[in-house]
């Protein structure tokens, strides 16, 4: 049977958001042929500028004989009443889709639609605070790679939807199949839903860069206990003022922090050696083998162990 997708993007859409989902999809239909017929929609169909300028071509929006429907984001969701069409389009097709999802700011127009209402989402972490703001009924969950709530899947911001799309592909097609499409992306087999989005701003300091050479000294003393006072001080702060000055710049807390570095550490050295995974813990700062595992199911969904033998194979 084949899977009807529908792609729908507006002027000034962010040309990844459609183009990874599209080409996750077209991959997973060349090694199950025929699984999926891909279609990109617009309010009113042609050439649609996306946000660098590139165009893509579009149908026009019309009927709802579609088994998913996927939504891009970009700079064209700040304006709202231009998406005014998607929004009736998308409430009138909803009860007829099987599955309706967004990618990064896509979210703004599944709940300007109602379609989030009472359930857990997620967008792009540069939008958290002012979706969040605009549309209190919808559960945000700012600190993930994409979010399932029955039929309906958001995803965090532009490379997150390929992660979704491979969920998608892997509900319909199974894991095999999910995995073969994420080695002709060239990607790591898909990122959990669970694993933070904030590991990029944790890498670059915080928005501004404020805490980059702070975020250098933890990673070159993961063993240490890297407390809130212990971080405060080499920061020149007081404890109180540093944890909300740090979670303001990275969106999450200094123990969040510390995990995700230590997390990050850990699974290069489980994938890329053959040290004992008691002696990567300690390394790394979890103190034992067993609080690191939690860790790693927490994050990656999967023991250190698994991510070994994947790793290997």
């Amino acid at each position: 049977m084949s899977r009807r997708i529908a792609v729908v993007i507006f002027p000034g859409f962010q040309i990844l958001d459609a183009a990874g989902p599209i080409a996750a999809f077209e991959i997973a239909g060349r090694l199950r042929p025929g699984a999926y017929e891909i279609e990109v929609l617009a309010p009113d169909g042609g050439a649609v500028k996306s946000s660098s300028g590139a165009p893509i071509a579009a149908g026009a929006l019309a009927g709802a004989d579609f088994d998913t429907v996927v939504v891009s984001g970009g700079d064209g969701t700040r304006s709202l009443p231009e998406l005014a069409a998607i929004v009736r389009w998308l409430r009138a097709a909803a009860p007829h889709l099987r599955r309706i999802a967004s990618v990064c700011s896509g979210a703004y127009v599944l709940a300007e639609a109602g379609l989030l209402d009472g359930r857990r989402a997620t967008t792009h972490w540069g939008r958290t605070d002012d979706f969040a703001r605009r549309y209190p009924k919808v559960k945000l969950d700012a600190d993930r790679i994409f979010i399932r709530d029955g039929h309906v899947w958001t995803s965090a911001g532009i490379t997150a939807g390929i992660d979704l799309a491979l969920a998608l592909v892997e509900d319909d097609l199974g894991a095999d199949v999910a995995r073969r499409t994420a080695q002709q992306l060239v990607v790591h087999q898909r990122r959990p839903g669970g694993q933070s989005q904030f590991s990029a701003l944790i890498e670059l300091g915080g928005r501004t860069g404020r805490f980059a050479d702070l975020m250098d000294w933890m990673r070159e003393n993961l063993a240490q206990p890297l407390t809130v006072e212990q971080l405060a001080d080499r920061a020149a702060m007081s404890p109180r003022n540093f944890a909300r000055a740090f979670a303001a710049e990275t969106g999450t807390t200094p123990a969040k922090a510390v995990e995700r570095l230590r997390l990050e550490a850990a699974r290069t050295r489980v994938e890329t050696g053959r040290e004992p995974i008691d002696r990567v813990a300690e390394a790394a700062g979890f103190g034992d083998p067993e609080r690191m595992r939690r860790a790693f199911l927490r994050a990656f969904g999967q023991p250190p162990q698994a991510l070994r033998r994947a790793a290997r194979a």
